[in-house]
């Protein structure tokens, strides 16, 4: 089985990434932060080889409190939650643009959506959540209130959507976990966990690599 696992950066992934490439057939692609970035690495090496699997392993901000930093999540749903237009104080998506449909592949209902992700018990036993992706990650009360009304997310990180829609497009199976590495409110670092919510994620992410 040849399997992808894709993060955004080094950080995220360096203290475990020799326990999933000892497993032969695991390549390892660090696409840099981001959207654009993410899409355009993750399009070139899923053109170039055929990948039984994908997983995208990162940190992720959490609007739910239920869960806490270091909490270890599989993102099933996921929207490019900033594309679309201002109309005074609305906003609308590009499919209250009516640019895309709701239905129109790779979206569903306007989401991207994973109904198919690798069938393994350390995988199932992840919590399952929704989640957004965002050029900014929110800090401001105000903005927070906002998207949160709008989309209703348990989860943000500023990747996913992009490896997902990827993923979709080139018929791969995949699976977007993800580490809450802090609660999503007034950028408050002393409340962080990264190195928590790292570790999480390389437990887990051995896990999933093993059991496929």
């Amino acid at each position: 089985m040849r399997i992808l696992i894709v993060s955004a950066t080094t950080a995220e992934i360096d203290s475990y990434a020799s326990q999933l490439t000892s497993r032969a057939g695991v390549d390892v692609l660090v696409t840099g932060v981001g959207m654009v970035a993410t899409a355009a690495r993750c399009a070139q090496a899923l053109a170039l080889e055929r990948y039984d699997v994908a997983l995208n392993l990162g940190m992720c901000g959490s609007f739910d409190r239920s869960l806490s930093p270091g909490t270890v999540v599989h993102v099933v749903r996921d929207r490019i939650a900033e594309l679309g237009a201002e109309d005074g104080e609305r906003f609308l998506t590009i499919h209250d643009l009516q640019l895309l449909d709701d239905d129109e592949f790779p979206f569903r209902a306007g989401k991207l959506v994973n109904d198919a992700p690798p069938a393994t018990a350390a995988l199932d036993a992840l919590p399952v959540v929704e989640g957004i992706t965002v050029n900014t990650v929110h800090g401001n009360d105000r903005s927070i209130d906002e998207v949160a009304r709008r989309f209703r997310p348990q989860v943000e990180s500023m990747e996913g959507a992009a490896f997902m829609y990827a993923c979709l497009v080139q018929g791969v199976r995949f699976a977007q976990v993800r580490a809450v590495s802090n609660i999503v409110e007034r950028r408050n670092r002393d409340a962080w966990k990264l190195k928590e919510a790292i570790d999480n994620l390389g437990v887990a992410a051995a896990d999933i690599v093993r059991a496929l």
